[in-house]
């Protein structure tokens, strides 16, 4: 049978998963009489209820004689480094572009990933039939990057397909009107263009591991192509790092394939097609799996490095233990110890000293998953501020950049600039039609912290927003990323109450509504000046036998401003953290204490002072 390897990669939201559900359709991988969900390859829930893929998925489906492996990719720049080892696993790709929105930022960093690895592209135009969809200026873009990132003459005469995922139609034709139902054309175009995979059936093993799955029964399963023999249940076969070192013999003790939504255990893969091995639970993402004792090392992979960390520690509030089960060091440190089998971008240390982890990943996205995903298992924790992984380079002192793109209405473009300016974001392009703007910057990733809760405020919910990682510089001078308010600090524990708050009201925004509980040293408010406020939302009405002319009066309040996770940890400042429960996010100082925290702050400041006199 013929094998097509081809990884689907776009712009977060472009429509990947929709268009493998319906590839999946089309081909017969679902029943007849069966529910199809849609965008069914998100398997976590939480890829559901945000609509992005955050791990890369490997399917198969079989169109007339040919087996197809599909690898739905992540769109997120935190989650790029597993496109990129990708690209390694596939001989063609299909470029999915929106055919409304064009080209976008993750669209050329996946596109210039393809043309490294010089795999064979097939450019998908999705969403045809949205409102003032242009796929033929679609397309436009899509040949104007290609010629931006260098492509080869040969591939600027790309195949075009164009689709619309959601409503299961495709075609040929850049006319809406030409849609015909079903995924016919795509199917065709991919077995035509696509190339088979570069391979050697009759040389020794040769197979590498691209991503990580996890077992609780067999541990570690090694995702990769076979790219040269065949790979049998049973057999004793050798790892090397990629560097030749460290040989390690083990036996195949699972071999898995692919089938529709499924991963079958089989006895054989031949060289060509992707597969899943368990049997080493050390195997690292790039090890070459060779016959036993034969080695012969594969192009090594290139794992992103994490460029930002947070610190991870037990709960110390006063509500520790009341809501989660998971409470302990023990359990959380096990639970990053699983994370890390599977995500290999993650890593994490146990601080000295302390009942606390410096956790470091690719971006806020990337760990504020992992602690909702924690969060739903019923753990309890508290989390920092993320901050930047600095570097030094040659003796110099570097921070992670950003290129950073930003579509606003017209209206917005000076507040947004202004702002951006004080984050140490440099202006490379500019292109504003008078309705609206498209903003390039280079940016410095700590002047991201906490600015995506601020844009959206600054262009009221209608302000676009994206960033890939682009490269690490000298470190620049300047502090950002600071709360420019301060923020309401409860004194008391207890349920709050509407006769307190009503008051307390009158000095900000409030984050609690009557009858939440709040303790000694938690955040329950926004100031409205520079400083922080200590304030009692406790306090009840005095009980006295005075009848009042205003008792049948109720107490009306503002409704409360309602902060997620993602919001918290932009929201709070170095001093602060959020403590993270199943049903509760909240955020508290670090110090919970009043009066010692008054003291604290002081001396801080006094030092500051003395530093700007150069004491």
């Amino acid at each position: 049978m013929d094998i097509r390897n081809i990884a689907i990669i776009a712009h977060v939201d472009h429509g990947k998963t929709t268009l493998v559900n319906a590839i999946l359709k089309e081909t017969g991988a679902f029943r007849s009489n069966e529910a199809i969900r849609d965008r069914a390859m998100d398997s976590n829930p939480i890829e559901h209820e945000r609509g992005i893929t955050i791990l890369a998925k490997t399917t198969s489906v079989t169109y007339g004689n040919t087996k197809i492996n599909i690898v739905d990719t992540p769109g997120h720049s935190d989650f790029a480094g597993e496109v990129e080892r990708i690209m390694g696993m596939v001989d063609g790709c299909l470029l999915l572009v929106d055919a409304y929105e064009g080209t976008m930022p993750q669209t050329r960093f996946v596109l210039k990933q393809a043309l490294a690895h010089k795999i064979k592209p097939v450019v998908v135009i999705n969403k045809v039939d949205r409102a003032n969809a242009d796929p033929r200026k679609a397309v436009d873009e899509t040949l104007e990057l290609f010629i931006e990132l260098g492509a080869d003459e040969s591939l600027l005469d790309f195949p075009v397909v164009y689709v619309s995922a959601l409503n299961d139609t495709s075609s040929l034709s850049a006319d809406p009107a030409d849609q015909v139902p079903g995924m016919k054309a795509l199917l065709d175009t991919i077995v035509k263009e696509i190339p088979s995979p570069k391979c050697e059936p009759d040389a020794p093993l040769a197979f590498q591991c691209a991503l990580l799955d996890y077992n609780d029964f067999v541990g570690r399963i090694a995702i990769g192509t076979v790219r040269k023999g065949k790979v049998k249940l049973g057999e004793t076969v050798s790892a090397y790092h990629d560097d030749g070192t460290g040989k390690k013999d083990f036996k195949v003790m699972k071999l898995y394939s692919f089938s529709g939504m499924n991963r079958v255990e089989v006895n054989e893969v031949d060289a060509g097609d992707i597969c899943g091995i368990a049997g080493y639970p050390e195997i690292g993402v790039s090890e070459t799996v060779n016959e036993q004792g034969k080695m012969d090392l594969l192009p090594p992979l290139r794992v992103d490095e994490p460029t930002l960390q947070m610190e991870f520690a037990t709960n110390s509030s006063p509500l520790r233990g009341q809501d989660g089960k998971l409470v302990t060091a023990r359990v959380i440190e096990e639970r990053l110890f699983l994370e890390t089998q599977r995500d290999v971008s993650l890593r994490y240390r146990r601080l000295e000293h302390k009942e606390g982890w410096i956790v470091s990943g690719r971006g806020e996205l990337h760990l504020g998953v992992l602690i909702e995903t924690m969060r739903r298992e019923g753990y309890e924790m508290e989390v920092s501020k993320p901050e930047v992984i600095v570097k030094v380079i040659d003796g110099v002192k570097c921070e992670p950049y950003e290129d950073l793109t930003i579509d606003v209405p017209s209206e917005f473009v000076g507040d947004v600039m202004t702002t951006l300016s004080g984050r140490g974001a440099e202006l490379k392009d500019m292109d504003d039609n008078g309705t609206t703007a498209k903003l390039v910057y280079v940016i410095p990733s700590r002047g991201l912290i906490g600015f995506v809760g601020n844009f959206l405020t600054l262009t009221k919910g209608y302000g676009i927003l994206n960033h890939v990682y682009k490269e690490y510089r000298p470190m620049a001078v300047d502090s950002f990323g600071e709360r420019p308010l301060g923020v309401l600090v409860s004194v008391q524990k207890g349920p709050a109450t509407g006769y307190a708050l009503e008051k307390v009201e009158e000095h900000g925004t409030m984050f609690i509504a009557p009858g939440d509980i709040c303790y000694e040293g938690m955040i329950v408010g926004e100031h409205r000046y520079p400083n922080d406020l200590a304030v009692n939302c406790t306090e009840t009405k005095p009980m006295n036998n005075i009848r009042s002319s205003t008792k049948e009066q109720g107490v009306v309040l503002k409704s409360p401003r309602k902060m997620s996770l993602e919001a918290c940890l932009d929201y709070i400042d170095s001093d602060e953290l959020v403590e993270i429960t199943p049903h509760a996010i909240r955020m508290r100082k670090k110090i919970l204490n009043t009066a010692e925290r008054k003291k604290f702050d002081a001396h801080k400041k006094w030092e500051k002072e003395a530093a700007k006199e150069g004491k």
